[in-house]
C-alpha cells in the first residue's frame, strides 16, 4: 500500500505573522512493505493459485529504476545466453528472455511444445511476471479481463532460484540491494526536481519588518509562487521605505543539493547495486573511484565466467536435459569452456 503526504496551498495568519506553503505536490512514501516479510505464502482460493512472496510486477518495474540495476540484469542475461549454442528449437532471443526472468524475477520456465502425437518437439519460455502456480503443480498465465490460461505441471520445466522460506516460487539474489536501487533513483529525481524548480527555491522567506504592508506581502507571495518552472531564473527587487536592517531575510534549507551529497549518494548506491549482483569491478562500465585502478577485464571476466556464468548455464541445462520427455536432439547445449582461465 502506498501512503501519501499531501502539502496544500494555504496561507495562515495570526496577528502580523504569516506562514505560506510553496509546494502543493503530493509526495509518495515507499515503505517497501512487499520486501520478503512473510511467514508463509498465501493461497488465492478465488483465483486458485499461490500468491508470490514479492510482487513480480514490482520487480520488473524496479529494473527501470536507475541506470545500474536494469543494465546489470541485462548484462547477466547476456552472459548466460551468449554461451547458448542450441537445443530445444529455441532461438537466441528466447533464451535471453528466459535468462532475464531467471535473474530479474528469480525464476524461469519453459513450456513443452508437442506435436499431434503428444511428443515434445520444442520449448518456449513462459512470461514469469504473469505466471502463477497452483497447489497441484499446474501453472496459470494471468490474461487481460481476469482470464487465465492453464499449463499442466508435466508440460512446464520450472527453474527457480532457491528461497529457504518457501519452495513454490524463486526469489532473485539481488534483493539486498533493492533499497540502494531506490535511493539511487530518488536522488536523481530529487536532483531533477531541484533543477526544474530553478535550483534556488529551497528557502524560507523570513519577514519581520512592520513597514511591509499586506499588499506588498501578497505581491511577494505571488512572485515567489510564480517563480517555478520556465523562466524561474529571475531576480527580485524589494523596496521598503524606512525598513529595518534584516527585516527581510532569505534562509536556505536545501543545501544538500548544492554540495557533494548527490555525487556521494550516487556512488555509494551504485557500489551497493554492483555488490548486490555480485558483478565485479572492471566490468559493467563502472567508473573507478578516484585513486583506484581498474583490474584487468580479461582476468576478471574469466573468474566471473567460472564462478557465476557457467554455474547458471549448467543449472538451466540440467533442469531441461534431465526431464525424461526431452529427447537428446532437444537437449540444451552451452559453451562451458574458459579460455586461459585460472588453474
Amino acid at each position: 500500500m502506498t501512503e501519501q503526504l499531501v502539502h496544500t496551498d494555504t496561507a495562515q495568519t495570526s496577528g502580523n505573522s504569516s506562514v505560506y506553503s510553496f509546494d502543493p505536490n503530493p509526495e509518495p512514501v515507499d515503505n517497501s512493505s512487499w520486501m520478503t516479510r512473510y511467514c508463509e505464502l498465501v493461497y488465492n482460493d478465488s483465483d486458485d493459485y499461490w500468491e508470490p512472496p514479492i510482487s513480480l510486477r514490482g520487480l520488473a518495474d524496479i529494473a527501470n529504476a536507475n541506470g545500474y540495476h536494469g543494465s546489470l540484469l541485462k548484462a547477466r542475461a547476456n552472459y548466460v545466453a551468449g554461451r547458448f549454442t542450441g537445443g530445444g528449437n529455441l532461438p537466441m532471443y528466447q533464451m535471453n528472455n528466459a535468462c532475464w526472468d531467471y535473474f530479474g524475477l528469480g525464476m524461469a520456465a519453459f513450456v513443452k511444445i508437442r506435436n499431434y502425437l503428444k511428443q515434445v518437439i520444442g520449448l518456449a519460455p513462459l512470461p514469469m511476471v504473469h505466471m502463477r502456480k497452483r497447489r497441484n503443480g499446474d501453472f496459470v498465465q494471468l490474461l487481460p479481463e481476469y482470464k487465465q490460461k492453464t499449463f499442466k505441471a508435466k508440460d512446464v520445466i520450472f527453474i527457480p532460484q532457491y528461497d529457504p522460506q518457501q519452495q513454490v516460487y524463486g526469489l532473485p539474489d539481488y534483493l539486498g540491494s533493492i533499497q540502494s536501487s531506490l535511493l539511487n533513483r530518488d536522488a536523481t529525481l530529487f536532483r531533477r526536481r531541484y533543477y526544474l524548480n530553478g535550483a534556488h527555491m529551497g528557502f524560507i522567506f523570513y519577514a519581520t519588518d512592520p513597514n511591509l504592508s499586506e499588499e506588498d506581502e501578497e505581491a511577494l507571495k505571488n512572485k515567489i509562487a510564480s517563480s517555478k518552472g520556465i523562466g524561474n531564473f529571475r531576480s527580485m527587487f524589494v523596496n521598503i521605505p524606512n525598513g529595518k536592517e534584516k527585516g527581510i531575510q532569505l534562509i536556505p534549507v536545501g543545501d544538500i543539493a548544492t554540495k557533494d551529497e548527490f555525487e556521494r549518494i550516487k556512488n555509494i548506491t551504485a557500489q551497493d547495486i554492483f555488490v548486490g549482483h555480485r558483478f565485479p569491478a572492471g566490468m559493467g562500465g563502472m567508473i573507478p573511484q578516484t585513486g583506484s585502478t581498474i583490474p584487468d577485464p580479461l582476468k576478471v571476466s574469466q573468474v566471473y565466467d567460472r564462478y557465476e556464468v557457467i554455474p547458471v548455464c549448467k543449472r538451466i541445462a540440467d533442469a531441461v536435459n534431465s526431464d525424461p520427455e526431452i529427447p537428446r536432439s532437444l537437449q540444451l547445449q552451452f559453451d562451458l569452456t574458459i579460455t586461459h582461465g585460472p588453474n
